[in-house]
């Protein structure tokens, strides 16, 4: 029996058209799902099907807002009738704004609580809330499905400058567990995982110099790393399947797998 083989298996990745997500869409099509690409962006949609495809994955783009119920209802049949019941869906949608970021003269009682509220709407509301509501009923009708929520090593321990999305993913934490104990019931797990960090669009201004050094705060990471360097995308990729395969982890639920070089494993 081949643990980490998802064929027959329909995959929902929301947030694929990122660094993280995309890494995760094409392992997981790779270990044989068919893989539903979700997002607003079909430009960098059809990208991500594109290269799954290339790779000799089966993948389609579905346009969809996680921020809006309807959208995601839609796209929800629509995979239903392209590719089949979703089994596995994968909530990677999420990221730092600027406008909550604290830098220079920007301090904590600075921020604007329209904004804060934007950076858990899309790290909680759209990240995890909405999708879920929307997929889960179908897997608990059929009593199975796997959902995977990302995290973040600032959901365990608050980093500096990035105070809403730290609590923002807190939050993704916390209401991981609570439907894993809801839905353990009805066959489907709920779990998590926590990346360190892995350099992509959100934080690479933050991590990189223009000349491509990295910047103070990237050293101070990589001298708190044990492994002493940063992740990249695809080694998400063992952790997602992992989780996604029942044969492989169908007694897990409720956990968060932290793949974050030995981040939050460092003390002094």
């Amino acid at each position: 029996m081949d643990l980490f083989d998802l064929s027959g298996e329909v995959a929902v990745v929301i947030g694929a058209t990122g660094v993280l997500g995309g890494a995760i869409a094409e392992g997981l099509a790779q270990a044989g799902a068919s893989v539903a690409v979700l997002g607003r962006n079909a430009e960098r949609g059809e990208a991500r099907v594109a290269a799954i495809k290339k790779q000799g994955g089966k993948s389609q783009f579905f346009s969809a807002d996680a921020l809006n119920r309807e959208s995601l209802s839609g796209a929800h049949h629509q995979v239903e009738n392209e590719l089949g019941a979703p089994s596995v869906l994968v909530n990677a949608a999420g990221g730092n704004d600027p406008k909550v970021t604290l830098t220079g003269d920007r301090k904590f009682e600075h921020i604007v609580v329209e904004d804060w509220r934007a950076s858990f709407d899309l790290n909680l509301v759209g990240g995890v809330l909405l999708p879920s509501q929307e997929f889960a009923p179908a897997m608990l009708r059929r009593g199975n499905g796997s959902i995977i929520n990302i995290a973040s090593v600032s959901a365990h321990l608050p980093l500096s400058r990035v105070v809403a999305y730290s609590a923002a993913k807190a939050a993704v934490l916390n209401l991981t567990q609570f439907l894993a104990r809801e839905w353990a019931s009805g066959g489907v797990r709920v779990n998590s995982i926590t990346p360190g960090f892995f350099p992509a669009e959100q934080n690479r201004r933050m991590l990189f110099n223009p000349d491509g050094s990295p910047t103070p705060r990237a050293k101070s990471i990589l001298e708190h790393t044990p492994m002493a360097r940063m992740g990249e995308a695809r080694e998400l990729v063992g952790a997602a399947i992992f989780l996604a395969s029942a044969k492989a982890s169908g007694y897990v639920t409720g956990a968060d797998i932290r793949v974050d070089g030995g981040f939050l494993a460092q003390t002094i």
